[in-house]
């Protein structure tokens, strides 16, 4: 009998596009309907990109019944780029029915206006039926079609409210005229109701400009991908359609085209504009072998490139998923809004009720005690509460984009503001990662050019940046360099391996060991011979490794370890990374470098890059696995701490941190295990970037902050003033239409920050 496990079933998730939602109430609705089918995990519904995502366990017809319940919770399921990948309108496009009301009102409402200068005189009330009807019936019908989906499902929205308050102003005019003596001209709100879909129309459209800029910087990544590609084939070039590219075909890319996926160059020289990936403004010059970013700008070279990613695998594509997944997110903070606006139609329904009841009981007109009611339903539409978090998430998510700064989740961007330690990691992070080897010194006695050429030959299957450094020099000499027979790497220690011997005997292959003096000790090796000079090294600043042999236990001797070299490395701080240091403390923010060095080496580089030892700011000797565990102290100090890494060694790290920041490599893709560990992403390797990130979230949260004062103060003093009859439908609906307007404007103000040089 198998006895093993089934295969856990992965969850699949799902873009749509929700057409017709308009409130904080409507969001709620889609998400308690989505939330009903069977297999969903969860949802979040985002109003500002009118779509929601879904993560579900597949079961048989998922989609399906996925668009289904949006469709019978009354609002309209689309494709889920539907308004972003949509082409860009005129400015004045949707304007049209606003017009028409505009038109419709204006008659109705310029009575109002003549009794402000003295003029008391009303249109008659044929006229004032014949302009008003129209807007109620006909460019309200929206109201009704929604706000009757809304009541079918036992809920509320801004529809319904609408709805309701107009047709009251519409039916008490209707009574009052129908009912008025013969010869006298009754006073009618036909203007009230009119104005107020005019009203709401109009805002609608303005929110609807707002949120196109929102998305700008989604449809500018979308707007990177060409439609063709040069492809070199059996026939000579010929173009085709860049869905058709495999990889290991070979392009031409022209001067000025934009690269159609990634790739190595193969033939030719150029500079690369890859501004829009990386905010990096200058061109960037790239020889044979260098990789190529699909979406960036050729230079004035003529090139052949050879694909090594398509479709989805590309950095453009994963760059666009990161901030369609940031601007599809729901902040923490948005909880709030969820609780409040699940209970708000309903609440608002009952002061409207109340408010009648009120004036109409304490000896009011009957007209005056409608008139309050309408007036307090249609000031309390929950435009701008839905509104608030999503917009700014949007806004100041695309304008990170825009400079290199890809944040992956609404938590990371609420998050980073509260950050008050950075914690780096030393190697490629502040450093440009390419280490030199500056010193090989054998001990006394020992052929340094066999010595070498055997660290090399044991270091030469090696990526790690201080292999690389020693098989360059040795490359660079001249020495004859064999692969190792074996070779095993002891994880922030160091390498072991077998070598064949240089006499042919296959019988006395030699162990060679190359690695940290940590090592070393742990090993028991005596290494006192080049204590002096491995000193002197790192109170420079260089990392300091050793190279030994392993003699195997025989009849005659037992086993023992023999120094053989000393090998110093040499690596130099980023431009600049000593200026992000100066701007993370000018923050108030304490920064701490962590590095496997030596306490005397990695001091040094810190004393260079701007850190203050002697505040403890440096966590040296430290192995890769107990980053995490570094992380994790900093953390139960009650500190709010940020890592920033740029290697899969740093993931776990990443993942410890509240904040997690990977950074690209010098090669500008950065690792991908940091990439899906961290909650953001820094495009190039600028350690500047990092109080970049930060500033930007502090503004987007405020920008959250304000936009949800706005929201709940709006309702707080216009329920009050409305219920006690300070304000009219008119001016009620101009304001509850400025609202979300202002909501928008508001957080659009953020697409002008730009990061401080």
């Amino acid at each position: 009998m198998n006895t093993a496990a089934a295969p856990a079933i992965s969850p699949g998730s799902l873009d749509i596009g929700i057409g017709g939602m308009t409130c904080a109430s409507c969001v709620s609705r889609v998400e308690r309907a989505l939330k009903k089918v069977p297999g969903v995990q969860s949802v979040a519904v985002n109003l500002a990109t009118e779509s929601a995502r879904i993560a579900y366990a597949p079961t048989e017809q998922i989609e399906a019944r996925l668009r289904r319940a949006v469709r019978d919770a009354g609002y309209e399921p689309l494709a889920a780029d539907a308004t972003i990948d949509a082409p860009d309108a005129s400015p004045w496009a949707g304007f049209m029915p606003v017009a028409i009301g505009l038109a419709l009102s204006a008659p109705l409402v310029l009575p109002m206006l003549g009794n402000l200068a003295g003029w008391h005189w009303m249109l008659p009330a044929w006229l004032q039926f014949a302009l008003a009807t129209p807007v109620q019936f006909i460019l309200g019908a929206r109201f009704y079609k929604a706000g009757w989906h809304a009541l079918k499902n036992l809920a509320g929205n801004m529809d319904l409210l609408v709805a309701l308050g107009t047709t009251a102003g519409w039916l008490l005019s209707m009574w009052l005229w129908l009912n008025a003596a013969p010869g006298v001209m009754a006073h009618l709100y036909f203007e009230g109701s009119a104005v107020v879909i005019t009203m709401v129309l109009l805002g609608k459209w303005l929110e609807a400009r707002a949120k196109r800029q929102t998305t700008s910087a989604i449809r500018a990544l979308h707007g990177l991908r060409p439609a063709t590609a040069h492809l070199i084939g059996l026939d000579g070039e010929v173009d085709v359609p860049v869905a058709e590219v495999l990889v290991g075909d070979r392009l031409v890319v022209k001067p000025g085209e934009r690269l159609p996926v990634d790739g190595l160059l193969q033939e030719g020289q150029t500079q690369v504009d890859e501004s829009m990936l990386t905010g990096e403004p200058l061109p960037i010059v790239k020889d044979p072998g260098a990789a190529l970013t699909g979406g960036s700008i050729n230079g004035d070279g003529r090139i052949v490139m050879q694909v090594k990613a398509v479709g989805s695998e590309t950095v453009l594509a994963h760059i666009i998923r990161l901030v369609e997944d940031a601007q599809a997110a729901k902040a923490p903070i948005q909880r709030l809004v969820d609780q409040v606006s699940a209970v708000f139609v309903p609440v608002v329904l009952g002061i409207a009720l109340i408010t009648l009841l009120g004036w109409w009981l304490s000896g009011h007109p009957f007209e005056v005690a409608v008139i309050n009611a309408v007036t307090v339903l249609v000031i309390a539409c929950p435009c701008a509460l839905g509104l608030a978090t999503p917009a700014a998430i949007m806004a100041g998510t695309g304008v990170a984009a825009k400079y290199g700064i890809l944040i992956k989740d609404a938590q990371a961007l609420e998050l980073a503001h509260k950050v008050d330690v950075v914690v780096f990691d030393k190697t490629g992070t502040l450093t440009v990662g390419q280490p030199r080897l500056t010193a090989f010194q054998a001990v006394a006695g020992g052929d340094e050019v066999t010595l070498l050429a055997a660290a090399a030959s044991l270091q030469s299957g090696s990526e790690h940046p201080l292999a690389r450094a020693v098989v360059a020099v040795a490359s660079e000499r001249g020495l004859a360099i064999h692969p190792p027979m074996t070779v095993r790497a002891v994880p922030g220690r160091g390498t072991e391996g077998e070598l064949r011997a240089t006499d042919g005997n296959e019988a006395a292959q030699p162990i060679y060991l190359i690695g940290s003096l940590r090592w070393m000790d742990e090993l028991g090796v005596d290494w006192r011979a080049l204590a002096a000079p491995a000193a002197t090294l790192q109170g420079s600043g260089a990392t300091v490794s050793l190279l030994a042999r392993r003699w195997v236990a025989t009849a005659a001797q037992a086993e023992r370890i023999d120094i053989l070299a000393l090998l110093a490395f040499a690596d130099e701080p980023k431009p600049g990374a000593q200026a992000a240091v100066a701007a993370l403390r000018a923050r108030s923010i304490k920064t701490v470098m962590i590095s496997g060095d030596n306490q005397g080496a990695a001091e040094a580089m810190a004393r260079r890059l701007g850190f203050l030892p002697e505040s403890g700011e440096v966590r040296a000797e430290v192995l890769p696995g107990d980053k995490a565990a570094q992380v994790l102290a900093l953390k139960s100090g009650g500190h709010t701490v940020a890592m920033v890494g740029d290697g899969v060694n740093d993931a776990p790290a990443l993942t410890a941190a509240d904040v997690g920041m990977a950074m690209a490599n010098a090669g500008g893709g950065g690792s991908d295990v940091a990439m899906h560990a961290a909650g953001i992403t820094l495009m190039r390797g600028d350690p500047s970037l990092v109080a970049a990130a930060l500033d930007i979230s502090d503004r987007t949260v405020a920008k959250i902050r304000q936009n949800l004062f706005w929201a709940f103060a709006y309702n707080v003093a216009g329920i009050p003033l409305a219920a006690l009859g300070f304000l009219n439908p008119v001016v009620a609906g101009a304001a509850m239409a400025m609202s979300s307007v202002s909501v928008m404007s508001n957080a659009l103000l953020l697409k002008r920050w730009k990061p401080e040089k």
